[in-house]
């Protein structure tokens, strides 16, 4: 009887430590202030829906991708960018906070697939670029990559991608993660 009871309880707890929440290491990204103030060429309503889409991406890949460690360091850059654009954004805050909690997000609506948020980064970004100014340039690059990332088969981003990197080099993704 003693054996069938330490038997049943080691079972009991081995089965609440399989069951038990999945924990992960996520880094916050630090967001002080943003990079992009007045002089960028997007109005506050369109950077809360860009902020709001890069969140909702970000959430849906790591459930997605089951928590993988790629899918964390995508979610902190796009987390990050998100909290550029848009620092009092609820999508991104709560996201941010979750992970950070170690608490996976449930799954989000979002307006568009990987494919089409790819393709709407960059073309924002081409305007951007054309906007000129030191704000607009170096968001237009984050979208580019961003771009290419969420959609490796998407010919112009990955082209416009590989050209950013030749012509300037990498884009500084410290600098929006980590302050």
């Amino acid at each position: 009887m003693k054996v069938f009871r330490q038997v049943s309880l080691a079972l009991i707890l081995g089965l609440g430590w399989v069951c038990a929440e999945p924990t992960f290491d996520y880094k916050a990204p630090t967001v002080k202030e943003s990079f992009f103030g007045n002089e960028l060429g997007m109005l506050n309503r369109e950077r809360d829906e860009y902020a709001t889409n890069l969140a909702s991406y970000a959430g849906n890949l790591i459930l997605d991708e089951e928590v993988s460690p790629g899918s964390l360091m995508m979610a902190r850059r796009t987390i990050a960018l998100a909290l550029h654009l848009a620092p009092r954004n609820k999508r991104a805050l709560v996201l941010n906070f979750q992970l950070a909690k170690g608490v996976l997000p449930k799954r989000m609506d979002s307006q568009y697939s990987a494919e089409s948020l790819a393709h709407l980064l960059l073309t924002r970004a081409e305007v951007l670029f054309q906007q000129k100014g030191e704000a607009n340039e170096l968001l237009s690059k984050y979208f580019i990559e961003m771009a290419a990332t969420l959609d490796p088969r998407n010919e112009d981003a990955v082209y416009a991608f590989q050209l950013q990197e030749i012509n300037y080099g990498s884009v500084p993704w410290k600098k929006l993660t980590d302050g």
